[in-house]
């Protein structure tokens, strides 16, 4: 499946899904990362990995639905598939989301359901959880409410900062997104013809 994978900086999971569409039999193949900002440390990453790397600063638009449709404009011209959230710092609005609904997913830093947003590292401490990990979902209109396609766990240690744990969480998702992104796309091919 052509896979756009959109970022908003230096885009450590997108490395792993350029480093995982790279390998023969993968499904999908990395033909676009896109990003907000034209600052986004990945951009480079993507074009010394040959994708073509494009920024759309979204600071250019008026509102966020007419910078939703210059993504989407340049998404349709490339034949994208799928797409992949990878630290994109952007709330999308229900009219991408919809366009792309069955065909966007996401990476989260927490054991989704539990909390969704931000600050998932210190709220699990604070909770007194003793686990925490990622969770890859497909995008709906509630932010991190998709169904989730996996997870991965990593404990809670005793004298762990919300650095600390997003540090352990981080290895995990690098391991996690690649697999979920081929889990998406099968799911996708399985799915009856409309």
């Amino acid at each position: 499946m052509r896979l756009a994978i959109l970022i908003s900086g230096r885009g450590t999971n997108m490395e792993r899904l350029l480093e995982a569409a790279s390998e023969p039999g993968y499904p999908a193949e990395a033909r676009l990362v896109l990003s907000n900002k034209t600052s986004a440390a990945g951009l480079d990453t993507a074009r010394r990995a040959d994708v073509e790397a494009l920024a759309i600063p979204h600071r250019d638009f008026e509102d966020r639905e007419s910078f939703e449709r210059a993504m989407d404009r340049a998404l349709q011209e490339r034949g994208i598939e799928i797409i992949a959230l990878a630290g994109f710092m952007r709330v999308l609005t229900p009219w991408f989301v919809g366009r792309w609904s069955g065909r966007l997913i996401n990476i989260h830093p927490s054991l989704l359901p539990k909390y969704p947003g931000l600050d998932t590292h210190a709220r699990a401490i604070a909770a007194g959880d003793e686990e925490a990990g990622c969770s890859v979902h497909w995008v709906t209109e509630g932010v991190d409410e998709g169904d989730v396609i996996a997870q991965a766990r990593v404990p809670v240690l005793k004298d762990d900062t919300a650095e600390s744990l997003a540090e352990r969480v981080l290895i995990e998702e690098h391991k996690l997104y690649p697999d979920a992104l081929a889990e998406a796309c099968r799911q996708i091919t399985r799915r009856p013809a409309s």
